[in-house]
């Protein structure tokens, strides 16, 4: 199957990125999302993008950004948005339930070849296709934040993922770009599980005083070669809440306590204290720092 339009299912932080990706390789997009407040946000987070990051920088005309983000059609509307799509991209918040019923209702609208894919960060594909008809159609793409400098696509395939199935979704993401690994369909997957892991011990020794948050970030990333430390990188994805979630999912599922987010981890989440965002994470940020 030749994919030839994509559907950005979310339009969020991922969900324009993956949006903009699909149109600058050169596919047809659509971007869906429950209110327009949220595709706008989405359409201008990308024109913003595409003038900071490409016009500004002299690789593009105006002409031809404004070009690019004509290819991405926007709209409230699932049945319009996978209208002869061949691949769904769903990128919506992580919440199992919401994404079973979201796949179930894309099972019934989407053609019968249209593939169903998941950006899901945290939980078993199979978990999230299970009420559909077509589990061989279902697969995970699980990509990392930002797109334009994360360039690794975690494939993850369930039990019932056809080899047609993954072999249009692991040469869309090489023409996306990307570079793919292949992953057995399992909690959190490989990435997100091993830096989940790095983020609690981290944690462990700032709630045990040995050393401070910025010399915790400067053995990862002086000691280890991190492009980041984990404190310096939740607080850039504004992953806070992602990892308190994601500490009670895998804790629950492998039947080891240890995943469980740290405490201080909880009180950011809890106190608000998101990272960027919020102007405040483990390290504090001007109001601006992440417009």
């Amino acid at each position: 199957m030749e994919v030839k339009k994509i559907c950005s299912l979310g339009a969020g932080a991922m969900g324009n990125q993956i949006a903009q990706l699909a149109a600058t390789s050169g596919y047809e997009v659509s971007m869906v999302d429950i209110e327009d407040r949220f595709v706008q946000g989405g359409l201008n987070a990308i024109k913003k993008n595409l003038q900071r990051f490409f016009v500004e920088k002299g690789k593009m005309t105006q002409g031809e950004a404004d070009a690019l983000l004509g290819k991405i059609k926007g709209t409230t509307n699932l049945r319009e948005a996978v209208k002869g799509v061949q691949v769904v991209i769903e990128s919506i918040p992580e919440d199992l339930e919401l994404k079973q019923r979201t796949f179930k209702e894309l099972d019934k609208i989407c053609a019968p070849e249209t593939i169903l894919a998941s950006n899901t960060s945290t939980f078993r594909i199979s978990d999230m296709g299970r009420l559909t008809k077509r589990q061989d159609k279902v697969i995970g793409m699980h990509f990392f934040n930002p797109l334009a400098r994360m360039r690794l696509l975690e494939i993850i395939r369930t039990d019932k993922t056809s080899d047609e199935t993954f072999e249009v979704i692991k040469d869309l993401a090489v023409k996306l770009g990307r570079e793919p690994i292949v992953v057995k369909d399992s909690p959190a997957f490989i990435a997100n599980r091993i830096f989940h892991v790095i983020h609690c011990e981290a944690a462990r020794m700032l709630e045990d005083g040995i050393a401070s948050a910025e010399d915790i970030d400067k053995a990862c990333t002086l000691g280890l070669g991190h492009a980041l430390g984990p404190f310096a990188t939740v607080d850039m994805t504004n992953a806070m809440g992602i990892a308190v979630h994601l500490g009670d999912y895998l804790a629950d599922e492998l039947k080891e306590e240890r995943y469980r987010a740290r405490p201080v981890t909880k009180q950011k989440f809890a106190a608000g204290e998101l990272g960027m965002s919020t102007a405040k994470g483990y390290y504090t940020y001007p109001p601006s720092s992440n417009k």
